[in-house]
């Protein structure tokens, strides 16, 4: 296929794709209702958060929604989702649920109406001229993905998952202490504890947890200096180095900590800052967004030292039951201080039963992720 080909090809399913409503279209209230019924739980979908991760101009021009809604008109399913051809520059009608983070692409979907929103959504993601709907980074195992498979199964319509892995959760609703001891051992707990009071040689060492609108501010902008202290800022990756969405999720974060759902857990020796972590919560459930780190003090194991007090804190709160580590799978600091695994995986629904190009669409997603996994490979040679 030419270049010219697939450019056009791409600009058919933008088009396609334009017919449903951007995110800064939908009704903010609405959405936010939603959000407090969903059968399953996710963060990275709020509205302020979703709105600020995709508020760049290019974002905002291609990310679209797929939405339901009940027959009084309330808004019952919500998913993010792009073209193919902007999320991968592969000219194939496909729709691909969006976020740029990579972090939880689980819909939102009513927990009283969840299986008719989601036969609603398919229904309108074939409207658009699309094949087939790709979750990315979606709970393979929770409600959302299982009522989704029940709505396309009830049009003879079979999930495929693409790929998938687990990483670390944390099992919240567990005595902290006994949690602890069970994943690291009596003799490494000793020798964290022995790292924090030579922590205390810089002074007082304490940990706080941000929650109000004001601290959560200031809190972050410490969280934003340590990123960029370490490695992602030498390597130009810290949030620091991208000043605008920064700035966006700065402003979201305040707004979710209004109504309870972010807070940042801090670590300080005296007057220095030694490590913040970012903490989104929705429903029952806590996800561990960022970590940034004062790399001078690694001996230390300040991201280590942080993650344990952060798990005593998220086992005391009683509303908190699961905890999402939003880790890479086989991560080397929180995989074993968090045995639980939460599944994650790339699920690819077909939205035409017996579709002749189902196959070819899968086989070529199927080739990306295998291309796409080598390189990542090779590069950390």
């Amino acid at each position: 296929m030419s270049q010219a080909t697939a450019v056009t090809r791409g600009a058919s399913q933008d088009a396609a794709s334009s017919a449903l409503p951007s995110l800064a279209a939908l009704d903010a209230q609405a959405w936010r209702g939603l959000a407090g019924r969903v059968t399953e739980p996710n963060a990275y979908y709020l509205p302020e958060w979703t709105l600020a991760a995709n508020g760049d101009a290019r974002a905002r021009s291609v990310t679209r929604a797929l939405t339901a809604h009940d027959a009084g008109g309330r808004l019952i399913g919500l998913l993010p989702v792009l073209s193919c051809w902007h999320a991968f520059r592969l000219p194939l009608p496909v729709l691909v649920s969006a976020d740029p983070f990579r972090s939880l692409d689980t819909p939102l979907l009513d927990h009283a109406d969840g299986l008719h929103a989601a036969t609603s959504m398919l229904a309108q993601a074939r409207a658009t001229g699309a094949r087939a709907l790709l979750l990315r980074d979606v709970a393979r195992e929770g409600d959302a993905v299982r009522l989704l498979t029940r709505a396309a199964q009830a049009e003879r319509l079979e999930p495929v998952l693409l790929r998938g892995w687990s990483r670390a959760c944390l099992d919240a609703t567990q005595d902290s202490e006994e949690l602890l001891r069970n994943a690291l051992g009596g003799k490494r707990l000793k020798e964290y504890r022995r790292q924090m009071r030579r922590l205390g040689d810089h002074g007082d060492v304490r940990f706080d947890v941000a929650q109000t609108p004001d601290a959560v501010a200031q809190a972050y902008d410490v969280f934003l200096a340590l990123e960029a202290s370490g490695w992602k800022g030498r390597r130009g990756t810290a949030l620091l180095h991208q000043q605008e969405l920064a700035a966006r999720l700065r402003d979201a974060a305040i707004a979710l900590a209004a109504r309870g759902a972010c807070e940042i857990g801090q670590l300080h020796a005296g007057n220095e800052a030694i490590a913040a972590g970012i903490v989104l919560r929705h429903g029952d459930r806590a996800y561990f967004f960022k970590l940034g780190i004062a790399e001078q003090h690694a001996r230390f194991s300040p991201g280590v030292l942080l993650t344990l007090e952060l798990t005593r804190h998220l086992c005391a709160d009683p509303a908190i039951k699961l905890v999402d580590s939003t880790a890479a799978p086989d991560h080397p600091m929180i995989d074993p201080i968090w045995r639980g695994r939460f599944a994650i995986g790339d699920v690819l629904i077909p939205l035409r039963a017996g579709d002749p190009l189902f196959g070819p669409i899968t086989l070529a997603l199927h080739t990306r992720e295998a291309l796409r996994q080598t390189a990542k490979r090779l590069l950390k040679r």
